[in-house]
């Protein structure tokens, strides 16, 4: 057991407790409050002074599969030969020794969305997994999370350069709605194989992986810069009733109140770069404000390693300086991030029966340049400890 006393919690499911104490039993967190008694076998960390909060989450990025100062040998975020690879598992690719996860827990994020990069109109599936580990089955903490499907300047870019298809927007549009009518017929099919076994199809790798999308069981996690593209995903999820989160979300602040009314969250970033391509002429650190106050859901990402994981609190430091609510950052990287994604009932808040998977800092992480980890949690072991 390890119980943490005297520390300022933030929560992120209600009011901040001063002084509060935590209790960890079997890597969960068993008790949240103010007059908690330790357990006399408890592991005792003395939080006084201290800020107590939930793990960051980095709701969309590349860790592991974009390996720190690796060049080609490190990079298996995109296979560029196929437009279409859903049977791609992120899993598959990850390298869990990769420097870039011991300096995200370090920093106190301690669970990561990662999968297949931007290349292809469907790229494969992310895996939502804790930081800290050797093996990645056992850091899984939900698997597949999401589908990848990316509009935009990058399955142009690739394929134009290959002088195939595609080479246009409504390309990339056109081959997405092929596959998923592929993969609906295929579907259909096998449920008339329940009564029928003749009428079983071929199996189809790409269309299995593809069955999840259907239905309903994870969303589309949809790469979409400029606004056209935003609402072109929008358009295809709504023709297939599927779900969908809308990542990157660039120029999200100019459709805010179209956003609102879709009710689908925006996971935005990554913001702290240059604007290396011409849909990113528009990016600003004011879009997460202007979504969230126009009603819109928000969470923000690294985008790793276009920005280094462990940076995330400074991205959303970044964003309070332009005007976002600081509360509404840090759940833009804690709950926030966890419900858009779909993984709140493990993580994001420090709540009853949840992950234990708590940071505690000597001063605000989003504000306080000089501000350091004192202890990172995962799991309720103690994983890192200044």
């Amino acid at each position: 057991m390890l119980f943490i006393k005297n520390g300022n919690i933030f929560t992120m499911a209600g009011d901040i407790i001063e002084g509060g104490s935590i209790l960890i039993k079997d890597g969960k967190i068993e008790e949240v409050g103010k007059d908690i008694v330790a357990p006399l076998d408890a592991e005792i960390i003395d939080a006084e002074g201290k800020m107590v909060l939930p793990g960051f989450i980095d709701a969309h990025c590349h860790i592991g599969m974009f390996e720190e100062g690796m060049g080609f040998e490190g990079l298996d975020v995109n296979e560029m030969i196929d437009p279409v690879t859903p049977q791609l598992r992120a899993i598959d690719a990850i390298n869990p020794m990769d420097l870039a996860f011991e300096e995200a827990y370090m920093g106190g994020v301690t669970t990561a969305v990662t999968g297949p990069g931007s290349a292809n109109v469907i790229g494969g599936t992310f895996v939502a997994l804790k930081t800290y580990g050797k093996r990645v089955d056992d850091m899984i903490l939900k698997e597949p999370v999401a589908m990848k499907i990316a509009f935009g300047e990058n399955p142009k870019r690739v394929y134009e350069s290959q002088k195939k298809s595609p080479m246009t927007r409504m390309a990339t549009a056109a081959i997405l709605r092929e596959t998923l009518f592929k993969a609906r017929a295929y579907m259909e099919k096998k449920e008339q194989a329940k009564e029928d076994p003749s009428k079983m199809p071929e199996f189809d790798m790409k269309m299995e992986a593809l069955l999840k999308v259907l239905k309903k069981e994870i969303p589309l996690k949809a790469h979409a810069h400029r606004a056209d593209d935003i609402f072109t995903a929008l358009r295809i999820a709504k023709e297939f009733d599927v779900d969908i989160t809308l990542d990157h979300c660039t120029e999200g602040h100019l459709i805010a109140d179209y956003l609102r009314e879709e009710g689908k969250g925006a996971i935005v970033g990554p913001t702290l770069s240059n604007r290396s391509k011409i849909e990113l002429k528009n990016l600003t650190f004011e879009t997460p404000k202007i979504l969230h106050e126009a009603g819109v859901k928000i969470a923000i990402m690294t985008d790793s390693p276009v920005i280094p994981l462990h940076y995330l609190p400074i991205c959303a430091g970044l964003a309070v300086k332009s005007g976002l609510d600081e509360m509404e950052a840090l759940k833009a990287i804690t709950i926030n991030a966890a419900e858009i994604v779909g993984i709140d009932d493990k993580v994001g808040s420090i709540e009853i029966g949840k992950d234990a998977d708590i940071v505690i800092f000597d001063g605000n992480p989003i504000k306080d340049i000089d501000c350091k980890t004192i202890a990172t949690i995962i799991n309720g072991e103690v994983v890192y400890k200044a």
